[in-house]
């Protein structure tokens, strides 16, 4: 289901934005949401970013082990 944001820009980044979209005949919804893919796409490709991933999901397994203890 698709799920509406809020996102702001400075005025540079909106104008170029809608330049793009508009070359490319799409709306800006839709390259904002190819630039969000293909930043997730690098992320998951991204040695450095994974591994302080996998240091996040410890750290944050660890609470909600702690959580659920009784």
């Amino acid at each position: 289901m698709p799920k509406s944001m809020t996102l702001r820009l400075t005025d540079e980044q909106a104008a170029e934005l809608e330049a793009i979209a508009r070359v490319e005949n799409v709306p800006i919804a839709e390259e904002v949401r190819i630039a969000l893919a293909e930043h997730i796409a690098s992320r998951r490709r991204d040695r450095a970013f994974q591994t302080r991933l996998k240091a996040s999901i410890k750290r944050n397994q660890e609470i909600l082990d702690r959580l659920a203890s009784t």
